[in-house]
């Protein structure tokens, strides 16, 4: 899963290359999937994510940007920085649609590398196999 996120982050810093901060996140949404299209990355841009509470179907019209390779959840923003609730958006989204890791990426920034937040949540491996060492406040682990 490590390469599939660096392939993503990989398509991230290239649309960040030509487009630099600034542009809205519909701008850098549309380039990234160009981006995983000539990569030949399979994604689903703009996917609903249904909530249910104790049986009741609740149409709230959460949409995940990216679903990568049915397993990475990547939420794009261009925000001056990234809040906790940027995060704890990302989180929850993985927590509700079960995928194990997000990348939250904030293209409003000069260097991009300084901008992504990658996240993981109910890992099946054991944290060092993955690299990870860092767990959130709310049972996410963050790198």
């Amino acid at each position: 899963m490590d390469g599939l996120t660096g392939k993503i982050i990989g398509a991230a810093i290239d649309v960040h290359k030509v487009l630099g901060p600034g542009l809205l996140e519909s701008a850098y949404e549309l380039c990234l999937a160009h981006e995983f299209s000539l990569a030949n990355i399979s994604f689903e841009r703009q996917v609903p994510l249904p909530l249910t509470y104790k049986s009741l179907a609740l149409d709230c019209g959460y949409r995940l940007d990216f679903l990568v390779e049915k397993m990475v959840v990547v939420e794009l923003k261009a925000v001056e920085g990234l809040q906790p609730i940027h995060e704890a958006q990302l989180l929850t989204y993985l927590k509700l649609g079960g995928w194990p890791i997000g990348l939250l990426i904030n293209f409003n920034v000069p260097v991009l590398k300084k901008g992504i937040k990658r996240m993981v949540h109910n890992l099946k491996k054991p944290l060092g196999e993955l690299g990870l060492s860092t767990v959130n406040k709310d049972g996410g682990i963050a790198l």
